[in-house]
């Protein structure tokens, strides 16, 4: 069943984290200071609306990063029910989809718990201040649709914000798989 983004309130404060990557070391919210924007997206291996677009968005993402785009990725998943989603598969996904961005493990689920991720992919993108600038879909393909993955909602969002300016709502909410919650982690 497809879930869609809980729409967290433009402005809203990154929240911090310090979690490891899928290829060694931590990578923290810290670590991506200095750049115009911020994307964090909560991604999976095995969810097929993430495999609908993982190609165009590690081309789109490698795209912006040479333009300011800091970028990473979160895997929240409970690895125990959902195997494919743990470290080894998802280093298959990124070198099979062309990831340029650490690609983190949030195995506690406090990472997702905190930005309020509901879905994979969940795209949260904030500003030089590190507030919420856009929350919403990557493009309107999903995995039963002919709609080619280019990234425009997310294009749009994120030239927007290189440039300075807001991103005007309405944003239409991420549509994806369940984030997999381990029991009594699920959302109140």
């Amino acid at each position: 069943m497809a879930i869609a983004s809980f729409m967290v309130p433009i402005g809203t404060p990154a929240p911090d984290f310090t979690l490891p990557a899928i290829d060694g070391g931590t990578v923290s919210l810290g670590d991506l200071s200095g750049s115009p924007a911020l994307l964090v997206m909560f991604l999976s291996n095995h969810c097929p609306y993430v495999r609908r677009v993982e190609s165009a968005l590690g081309s789109v993402i490698a795209e912006y990063q040479d333009k300011g785009l800091a970028a990473v990725a979160v895997c929240s998943n409970d690895v125990v029910n959902y195997p494919d989603d743990g470290p080894k598969f998802l280093r298959e996904q990124a070198e099979r989809a062309g990831f340029t961005f650490p690609y983190l493990v949030d195995e506690s689920q406090e990472v997702a718990r905190a930005y309020r991720a509901a879905c994979t992919p969940d795209f949260f993108l904030y500003d030089r201040e590190r507030r919420l600038a856009y929350r919403g879909e990557f493009d309107g393909a999903r995995p039963r649709n002919d709609v080619p993955s280019d990234g425009g909602s997310l294009r749009a969002a994120v030239d927007r914000v290189l440039a300075g300016e807001p991103v005007p709502e309405p944003h239409t909410p991420s549509l994806g798989c369940g984030i997999k919650w381990k029991p009594g982690n699920e959302p109140s």
